[in-house]
C-alpha cells in the first residue's frame, strides 16, 4: 500500500492553505521535504498548482487534522484504501518520455561497453527498453549501430546515478560470488565514489607483493679480489728499481 496521498504536491498546497499544521507534519504526510513545504507557503514552490482536498477524496480523516493541529508532534495517518493494496509491488517497464526515447540506444551502448557485467534485465530496468534491443546492440546487429554514440544514461536523464550504482553493486556481488576478480575488474564493478577511493598501485596477480624490488638475499656475494686497478691486474712492478734497471741497459753508457 502506498504511504503518501494521491497528488501529493497539490494535497500539500491544500493543507498549507486550509490548516494550521506544521511544515514538518505536512511534509511527512505528503512524502516531501520540510523546506519544500515551506516554499509552498512562501509562494516559491508549486506556483499555480490548485490544492487537492484529501478529506473530500476520502484520503484523510478530519479528526486527523484536528489531532495534528493540537499536537505539533502528531503524525497524520492516511486512510486505509483496500484498492491500493499491492500497488507498490506492481512492476513494469520504466516509462521514458517521447523526447528521450531516441537516446535509449546510445545509453544501452554505453552500458554494454563500460558495464558488460550488467544483465539484460538490469539494463532494461535502467533505461526502460526490451531484451531483444539490448541483444542486438550487444551483438552489433542493430539497424542503426553505425550511427550510435555511447552516452551515459545518467547524463541523458534516463536514470539516476544512485540507480546505476545500485545495479552495478548487484552485478559486483554476483560476479564476486562466481569467482575471484582482479583489481581492474573490481574497479569496474563498484560505484563511482568507491572507485575514486581505491588504491591505484599495481600489484602482482595472485600474490601479496606490493613492489617489484629484488630480495637482498638473491644478490651475488662480492668477490674479494678487486681488478679495477690495471696495475694490480697485470702485476706491473712499481718503485725506483724499475728506473734503475732500465738505466743499466742504456747503450749510451
Amino acid at each position: 500500500m502506498t504511504n503518501k496521498p494521491l497528488m501529493a504536491k497539490a494535497t500539500a498546497v491544500w493543507l498549507v492553505d486550509n490548516t494550521t499544521l506544521t511544515f514538518k507534519q505536512i511534509a511527512d504526510f505528503c512524502g516531501m521535504h520540510e523546506l519544500e513545504v515551506q516554499g509552498i507557503a512562501d509562494g516559491d514552490v508549486a506556483v499555480g498548482v490548485k490544492g487537492f482536498d484529501p478529506v473530500g477524496s476520502n484520503q484523510l480523516d478530519p479528526r486527523e487534522i484536528e489531532k495534528g493541529e493540537k499536537d505539533p508532534i502528531y503524525k497524520l495517518r492516511l486512510k486505509f484504501n483496500a484498492a491500493a493494496v499491492g500497488e507498490d509491488k506492481r512492476r513494469g517497464p520504466r516509462y521514458t518520455p517521447l523526447s528521450k526515447r531516441q537516446d535509449r540506444p546510445n545509453a544501452i551502448l554505453w552500458l554494454v561497453k563500460f558495464h558488460p557485467e550488467l544483465a539484460d534485465a538490469q539494463i532494461a530496468r535502467l533505461v526502460g527498453t526490451t531484451k531483444p534491443t539490448i541483444a542486438s546492440i550487444r551483438e552489433r546487429t542493430h539497424w542503426n549501430i553505425g550511427s550510435m554514440t555511447a552516452i551515459d544514461p545518467v547524463a541523458l536523464g534516463l536514470c539516476r546515478q544512485s540507480e546505476l550504482d545500485s545495479e552495478v553493486q548487484k552485478a559486483a556481488k554476483k560476479r564476486a560470488a562466481d569467482g575471484v576478480m582482479s583489481d581492474d575488474e573490481r574497479r569496474k564493478l563498484v560505484s563511482t565514489e568507491q572507485s575514486l577511493g581505491m588504491s591505484t598501485e599495481p600489484r602482482l596477480p595472485g600474490t601479496g607483493i606490493e613492489g617489484f624490488g629484488l630480495d637482498p638475499r638473491d644478490e651475488e656475494p662480492e668477490d674479494p679480489k678487486d681488478f679495477s686497478d690495471a696495475d694490480s691486474f697485470f702485476n706491473l712492478p712499481h718503485g725506483d728499481d724499475d728506473e734503475d734497471e732500465d738505466d743499466s741497459h742504456d747503450p749510451r753508457r
